[in-house]
This record gives structure tokens, sequence and C-alpha cells, in this order.
């Protein structure tokens, strides 16, 4: 699943990335979102904005776009 699909207080960990540009990939692994590390959904914004989680004890805002490119597995 996606990221931009899970809802406020749901708990996941993170599987992978569906990113092709190494940049971009070494972007989110440098904002703690590595291989099976685990968050929550904090809030997200309404009509496709951004996702706010809490990940290694702070918290981290994502755009649509951004949260597109994780794979992600409820927990």
């Amino acid at each position: 699943m996606k990221l931009k699909e899970m809802k406020a207080g749901d708990r996941g960990r993170v599987e992978g990335f569906t990113s092709d540009d190494p940049a971009y990939r070494q972007k989110l692994l440098r904002m703690g979102l590595t291989r099976s590390a685990l968050f929550a959904v904090v809030r997200k914004a309404p009509f496709g904005g951004p996702i706010e989680i809490e990940v290694k004890g702070f918290r981290l805002v994502l755009r649509s776009n951004e949260a597109d490119v994780l794979d992600v597995e409820l927990q």
C-alpha cells in the first residue's frame, strides 16, 4: 500500500520505494525513511495535501507526491 492511502492514527512500516531517481531516494533515506522504519500518521491535509508522520522521534511532513513513492505496510 502507499503512504498516502493511510489515515490519521494509522501505524506502519516502510517496505520500500517506487522512485527510480537515486538522488530522491537518498533524500528520503536522509529524512529517516529507511526500509523497516516504523512510523505513525499524525494528520493528513484534505484534498490530497501534505501528510504529517512521526518517524524515529521526530515529525516529518511529506507532499502527496513524496508520499506516493513510499510503499508501506500497516502495523
